[in-house]
């Protein structure tokens, strides 16, 4: 039987990394991959929290999840840019071109990494460390940002192997090289060892994934159920899953939300937050040739208490129009009145686009809507957030809610 072999390709810093590829490309001076820089919130109001950041700004301990607020107080020069998903949504797609080249066998595991079983691409390619490498050195030279690449004989260690050591590096972890390159590791950078589960662990003595991994199973089950037994298997490299044909791993839900720099009491403002938040959720569900069935939305008033609502349709879709008028109804039956803070919406039970049944509520101009968001889709791909927008957010200051970048293309308003 052939030895299963698996790479897993990770982005560096991939939402800083393309967002700098993509200024550089288009003229920019300075890379912000070279000075502290951070990808999250809003760098006027400098509120929200630190999605990505530079390898220079890691020296000043600023952590990924962090408020701007702490960000700032670490390095008060940090350069903050909003997020652009767009942007983001097409280098994920460039790159699984090229991986494509390589595999038929890829799952994308998020919009930053893609695990490939190149078990049987070995007789076409040879030897899968020289092809690491090749798939390496081709996304830098073709794309202009760097990935490591993890490669084993599982893809729980294809995966951990890419962590090693950042940026653009191949790293091998193979079941006899674990003692050696897994076991000294801190027990946190071991996946599926999340903040919850440190603390335990310490408690029982445990520090490294050496320190798990040699503990007595029974005793790490009885504290831990059978998460314990999950994470001791990890710890021992044990993982047995295959590749999952998927545009994304198990992909539940697409989510969107924003934390607004004041307190909004009007309904009008609310909704047109909430518009904006929901189109850039159809439009991610669009490019995951998704449809929705559940429709959700959170708000968190002013003294930060959340409480959320959310509705079964009796369709499925992924038109703007249509998820926001259950947003609209699902706001009006929510709405507390209070001052909000914060909103969200978020789209669930999710089917693949050709798994859509007709049925006699379907709306007659559907597919002209659907070919209209889809245009509106490439019209922002290509150009940015900025170049068509709703001629209800003219003059709001909402338009940038989902991060685009302003660009100096003339200015497209739809009627809608």
């Amino acid at each position: 039987m052939t030895k299963k072999i698996f790479f897993l390709v990770d982005v560096n810093s991939a939402f800083l990394s393309w967002e700098a590829t993509y200024r550089m490309q288009h003229g920019a001076k300075i890379d912000l991959r070279t000075i502290p820089s951070i990808i999250g919130g809003n760098p006027k109001t400098r509120r929200g929290i630190v999605l990505a950041k530079s390898i220079p700004a890691k020296k000043y301990n600023i952590k990924t999840g962090e408020s701007l607020r702490d960000a700032l107080k670490k390095c008060p020069t940090l350069e903050i840019v909003a997020p652009s998903y767009e942007i983001y949504i097409r280098a994920s797609n460039a790159l699984l071109e090229i991986l494509k080249e390589y595999s038929p066998n890829i799952q994308r595991f998020s919009i930053d990494e893609c695990f490939i079983d190149f078990t049987d691409s070995i007789r076409l390619f040879g030897d899968p460390i020289e092809v690491a490498h090749i798939i390496k050195n081709r996304v830098k030279k073709e794309l202009g940002f760097t990935v490591n690449v993890g490669v084993s004989s599982n893809k729980l260690l294809a995966k951990m192997a890419s962590d090693l050591k950042k940026p653009d590096q191949v790293h091998t972890l193979f079941h006899e090289e674990i003692p050696e390159k897994l076991w000294p590791l801190p027990v946190d950078d071991l996946f599926m060892v999340g903040r919850k589960t440190l603390p335990k662990l310490n408690q029982l003595g445990i520090f490294t994934i050496g320190d798990l991994a040699k503990s007595n199973l029974p005793s790490i089950q009885y504290h831990l159920k059978s998460h314990g037994k999950l994470i001791w298997e990890y710890a021992n490299g044990i993982e047995n899953s295959q590749i999952t044909l998927s545009d994304y791993a198990d992909v539940k839900s697409i989510g969107n939300s924003t934390t607004i720099p004041y307190d909004i009491d009007s309904k009008e403002e609310a909704l047109l937050y909430l518009l904006s938040l929901t189109e850039m959720v159809a439009m991610r569900l669009r490019d995951k040739n998704k449809m929705c069935q559940l429709v959700a939305i959170t708000i968190k008033n002013n003294e930060l208490i959340s409480y959320s609502h959310q509705r079964k349709i009796y369709y499925s879709t992924d038109l703007t129009n249509d998820i926001f008028d259950e947003v609209k109804k699902l706001f009006e039956d929510a709405w507390k009145k209070d001052p909000i803070r914060h909103l969200g919406v978020r789209v669930s039970d999710l089917i693949n686009n050709e798994e859509k049944q007709l049925s006699i509520w379907d709306k007659k101009n559907e597919e002209s809507l659907r070919k209209l968001d889809s245009t509106v889709d490439e019209l922002r791909q290509k150009y940015g957030n900025s170049i068509i927008q709703r001629s209800s957010f003219l003059h709001t200051g909402i338009k940038n809610i989902n991060g685009g970048v302003e660009k100096d293309y003339p200015m497209m308003t739809s009627i809608l």
